[in-house]
């Protein structure tokens, strides 16, 4: 059975930040691309940042380049959002997913996802 348990979210003043952590279990996790996305209230599920099976490729959403890092640890089969100089519209609930090799930008292309954990940037 395949997990993804995201942990790491919580409360946060603007200006801070936080690192997020996605534990993987029941798959090959060095085969699997990682993706980050986020959803707000009202809004659809967006994505944050994706990172493919050899790290080689890393690519972020624009409002979060050079704020947040997106790494992986295959040795712990986890996969980490570094969040720096958060702001108040980085709040939402952050999920992780995982897809055979490669990075990717779409939900669609996802085959497993985590159950989510909430960000609150307070301003």
């Amino acid at each position: 059975q395949v997990q993804l348990v995201e942990s790491g979210g919580g409360l946060v003043q603007a200006g801070g930040s936080l690192r997020l952590s996605c534990a993987t279990s029941g798959l090959s996790f060095r085969t699997y691309g990682m993706g980050w996305f986020r959803q707000a209230p009202g809004k659809e599920r967006e994505f944050v940042a994706t990172i493919s099976a050899s790290a080689y490729y890393i690519y972020y959403e624009d409002s979060v380049k050079g704020r947040f890092t997106i790494s992986r640890d295959n040795a712990k089969n986890t996969v980490y959002l570094q969040m720096n100089s958060l702001k108040p519209e980085d709040t939402a609930v952050y999920y992780c997913a995982a897809r055979m090799i490669n990075s990717s930008r779409r939900p669609d292309d996802y085959r497993y996802w985590g159950q989510g954990t909430q960000v609150t940037v307070s301003s």
